[in-house]
């Protein structure tokens, strides 16, 4: 039997699901675009180089302890999220594909991912200038906790960040 998340989509609807080799190939699709490199910040040295792409998959795929998932909207694979141990603590991160912003998507995919995930606390972080993230993070009850500093290879510089971290519930 499937579970909520792995149904089929409606219209407008959010849906989560184990990745599948087949969603690669749109993952490094939406790696592609400028805009998004430049406001997710963080991202791998050169977004076109598809062997480095593919060796980081691999690994993200085989990794124990990581939970990760496709994000679907009317049933198109629109990005990823991932569960993933950074500097010793559980983080959450997710990417969306551009033409998939400003719907609320990653909201829903989060919340939807959060239900999956019940490890707390559970931290993520943002370029401080990503304000969209950051409210998508905000709204699924994320507080930000810190801040710090990290070379982008999008921009080429070093780019402030928020550490967020989202608690037990009392």
């Amino acid at each position: 039997m499937m579970s909520a998340q792995e149904l089929p989509a409606g219209p407008g609807d959010v849906r989560l699901r184990p990745i599948r080799e087949t969603d690669l190939d749109t993952f490094f699709a939406h790696r592609q675009d400028p805009e998004a490199n430049y406001m997710a910040a963080f991202t791998g040295a050169n977004p076109a180089d598809e062997s480095a792409f593919t060796i980081k998959w691999a690994k993200v795929l085989g990794a124990e302890g990581y939970i990760k998932r496709t994000i679907l909207f009317d049933g198109r694979v629109a990005g990823h999220i991932v569960k993933f141990e950074q500097f010793g603590e559980p983080e959450v991160s997710y990417w969306l594909g551009r033409e998939f912003w400003g719907k609320g998507i990653a909201t829903r995919a989060l919340a939807l991912f959060l239900e999956i995930v019940s490890e707390r606390p559970i931290f993520a972080r943002a370029a401080k200038d990503n304000a969209a993230s950051i409210r998508v993070l905000e709204k699924n009850g994320f507080k930000i906790v810190g801040e710090g500093k990290a070379f982008s290879n999008a921009r080429g510089v070093d780019v402030e960040e928020y550490i967020l971290k989202l608690e037990p519930n009392p």
